[in-house]
Formats: structure tokens, C-alpha cells, sequence
């Protein structure tokens, strides 16, 4: 059997990953769920971020989906979901942009935004200098080499086209220009269309033309900007999942935030985080669970139910109690 770490952290986190378990569970997919901590909310607790019994459990996990942490104002502190990604060799970010309605958001889009997870400026590595703060950027031939590869078999397998390589080579020659360079090595043998792009006029054109855009491989930094700026068109973070896949685990998690200024208030939307366990399902080869729990989001949100972001009334459990009540008429 498969097993699942859960892990909710901080803010909002535990409600909506609570409403996603509750979705996943109605789905009918079987799996074995391992409750977990990691956040500030656990190091007020066990004096840790990240304790050692978290370890364990992902160690032993084949996925994990996870909510969210509060960062906070310390200037030593780790993010412990860097430390997972970087533990894990989770190099593969997966973003996508999908509008879930036609009366949500600013246009229809389906771009997938595959952001490399390990390095560039996410480093943590930051040391005083007299007066000044250096950071060590890192891109590396392999980590460069594996993302990309990921995101060509990806785009292959799902009959896209095209692929843009997302780029600051102009001023950064030797780090961006190596991904760069090793982009089209690799996009020249596969089916695809290779193209390029600044990553300023990367910004610029998604505002402009989005739709000609169809998949994006780019470094840490740029993926994470990118992609919150690509989740804006299509009606917010709410609605944006994410994934982050190695070669022998995953973890999935909304790409939202804490939003500690509503937790508690039972309004959170919890579809980002319900779509996010879509993707582990399909991830754990469970497709028609997956299918089934993104078509009853559909059908709700088609309907009206919808939070108050999304200008409904509904708080995160009674949206939750409608997605359960469409999944089980689907399945019946």
C-alpha cells in the first residue's frame, strides 16, 4: 500500500489539507496516511522545524502532501521545506497555470511553469561581509541537465508542442548561460519546439500574450516569480497547485502561503491545496481518483459554490462538504 505523509504546518495549512484529506479519502483511493509536523507552529512545540520523527516518517513515505509554514523574522532561519527539497533531490517544481472557470480570472490558460528546485538562489547560503550580505547562486550541469530532461519527457508525454527556456544569459553569461546552453542540447533531440526568453520579457509577455506560452523551464528564482504571476490570471493563489518530484519521492503542497491573517476564520480556500492532491494521485498512479477529484471541483465551482475569494459564501468546510457530496454522486 501506498504511504502518504500529511503534513499541514502553519496558518491555514492544517484546514485546507484537512479539507483535501477529507476529498482524497471520498475519491476512494487507498493509502496509508502518516501524520507529520513541520513549521514554526512545531518548533514552539518540539523546538524544531523540522524534528527528526518528520524525517522519519518521509523517509519511509512515498509522497507527502503538505500545507504551508509561517516564516519567521529570524535571519538564521532555514526554511525546513528547502531542507526537504533539498534532502529528497526534489529538483522538479511543477506549477501549473489552469483556469478552473470562465468567470474566475482574467483569461483561459493551460501553461505548466517546470521550475528547477535545488539551486540557483535558494541557496540559503549567505554570508556578512563587513556591510554587506554576499549570496552563492549555484547552477549546476546536472541539476540543469535532470530539470530539463524532466520537463521534455513531461511535454512529450502530454502532446505539447513547444517549450520556451526561460533565461537572464544577456547578464548572467556563465550561470544562465549554461542552462541555457544545455537546454537546447537536450530540446534539439526531442520533438519539440525549443524557444527562448528573457525572463523580464517573460514577464512582461504573460501579461501580454499569455496563451502563447505553453510550457516553461526555467531556474528557482524566475519559476517561483513567474508562476505566482501566472496564478494572478488565472484568479489567485487559491486556485494554484504545485508538485515537487525526484527520482523516488514527491511532495505536494499549494503554492499559497500561510495566510496566518485568516486562520482559524474557517474561509480559506482549499482548492489549491484539494488540486495539489490530485497531483499526488496521479503521481501515485491512482488516475481516475485524480480525475474524479478535479472534475467534482469543476462541477462545484460551474455551480457557485465557492468561497469568499472567489466571491462566494461558502467557508473552507461546507465547500468541502459540497466536494465530497459531488464525488460520491459521481462515483455512485
Amino acid at each position: 500500500m501506498r504511504k502518504v505523509a500529511v503534513i499541514g504546518g502553519d496558518g491555514v495549512g492544517p484546514e485546507v489539507i484537512g479539507a483535501a484529506m477529507r476529498t482524497v479519502e471520498a475519491t476512494g483511493a487507498v493509502m496509508d496516511t502518516l501524520p507529520a509536523k513541520m513549521g514554526l507552529d512545531c518548533h514552539r512545540i518540539n523546538g524544531s522545524y523540522l524534528p527528526e520523527e518528520t524525517i522519519e516518517i518521509l523517509d519511509e513515505a512515498d509522497a507527502c502532501l503538505f500545507g504551508a509554514i509561517t516564516t519567521p523574522s529570524d535571519p538564521d532561519y532555514r526554511s525546513p521545506v528547502i531542507g526537504v527539497r533539498k534532502r529528497y533531490e526534489l529538483y522538479a517544481n511543477l506549477r501549473p497555470i489552469q483556469r478552473i472557470s470562465p468567470d474566475i480570472g482574467l483569461l483561459d490558460l493551460d501553461l505548466m511553469i517546470f521550475r528547477e528546485n535545488t539551486e540557483g538562489m535558494y541557496t540559503g547560503e549567505e554570508v556578512y561581509d563587513g556591510n554587506s550580505v554576499l549570496l552563492s547562486r549555484r547552477v549546476s550541469e546536472p541539476a540543469c541537465r535532470r530539470l530539463i530532461r524532466f520537463a521534455i519527457d513531461w511535454a512529450e508525454r502530454e502532446g505539447r508542442e513547444r517549450i520556451t527556456c526561460v533565461h537572464k544569459a544577456n547578464v548572467l553569461r556563465k550561470s544562465d548561460g549554461l542552462f541555457r546552453q544545455i537546454f537546447f542540447e537536450e530540446v534539439n533531440s526531442s520533438s519539440l519546439r525549443g524557444e527562448e526568453m528573457l525572463v523580464d520579457a517573460c514577464a512582461a509577455y504573460m501579461i501580454t500574450d499569455p496563451r502563447a506560452l505553453d510550457c516553461i523551464v526555467t531556474l528557482n528564482l524566475y519559476g517561483d516569480i513567474l508562476s505566482d504571476e501566472g496564478a494572478a490570471l488565472i484568479g489567485g493563489l487559491g486556485l494554484a497547485p504545485s508538485a515537487n518530484i525526484g527520482d523516488s519521492k514527491a511532495l505536494f503542497e499549494p503554492v499559497h502561503g500561510s495566510a496566518p491573517n485568516i486562520a482559524g476564520r474557517g474561509i480559506a480556500n482549499p482548492v489549491a491545496a484539494m488540486l495539489s492532491a490530485a497531483m499526488m494521485l496521479r503521481y501515485l498512479e491512482m488516475e481516475e481518483e485524480a480525475k474524479t477529484l478535479e472534475r467534482s471541483i469543476s462541477i462545484a465551482i460551474g455551480n457557485g459554490k465557492r468561497t469568499p475569494d472567489l466571491g462566494g459564501d461558502l467557508g473552507t468546510e461546507a465547500f468541502t462538504d459540497e466536494i465530497v457530496r459531488i464525488i460520491e454522486g459521481l462515483n455512485h
